[in-house]
């Protein structure tokens, strides 16, 4: 099923514009110096936009990975320069698919793209069956 959705999404929920718009931005991020660790999280995401039923985003440190250093200035960066734009773009294509009703599972695609459109670094795909749980808190 997994399979199916994710066919359907590159086809005709706009995973493959998803897909090949952050492949660009990973493109010409990559063609400067200072743009480069920008560019490697702009190729992960693009991988996710392609396929993304079945897989979530989750932090490098819930699956055992460190944290950059300056990761949150560079995500702060990341929204003030590009990310804003494509949170609204993802935001509003996940709208329009969502009012189509049929439409609802690409919607909620679009709806967490346009999440880790506003911080990409520090995340990485994993399966939506290997996600890390948060621990309960002890009462």
């Amino acid at each position: 099923m997994i399979l199916l959705g994710n066919l359907l999404w590159l086809l005709l929920g706009g995973g493959l514009f998803a897909a090949l718009g952050w492949l660009l931005v990973g493109v010409v991020l990559a063609l400067t110096i200072v743009g480069i660790p920008f560019a490697i999280a702009a190729f992960r995401i693009a991988g996710f936009a392609a396929w993304p039923f079945g897989r979530v985003l989750v932090d490098n440190r819930a699956v055992g990975a460190e944290r950059i250093p300056g990761t949150g200035l560079a995500n702060f960066l990341w929204i003030v320069l590009a990310g804003l734009w494509l949170a609204l773009s993802h935001l509003f294509a996940g709208v329009a698919c969502i009012l189509t009703i049929i439409g609802i599972p690409f919607g909620l695609a679009h709806l967490k793209l346009a999440t880790v459109s506003l911080a990409p670094l520090g995340k990485t795909p994993v399966p939506s069956d290997l996600r890390p749980l948060h621990p309960r808190p002890a009462f």
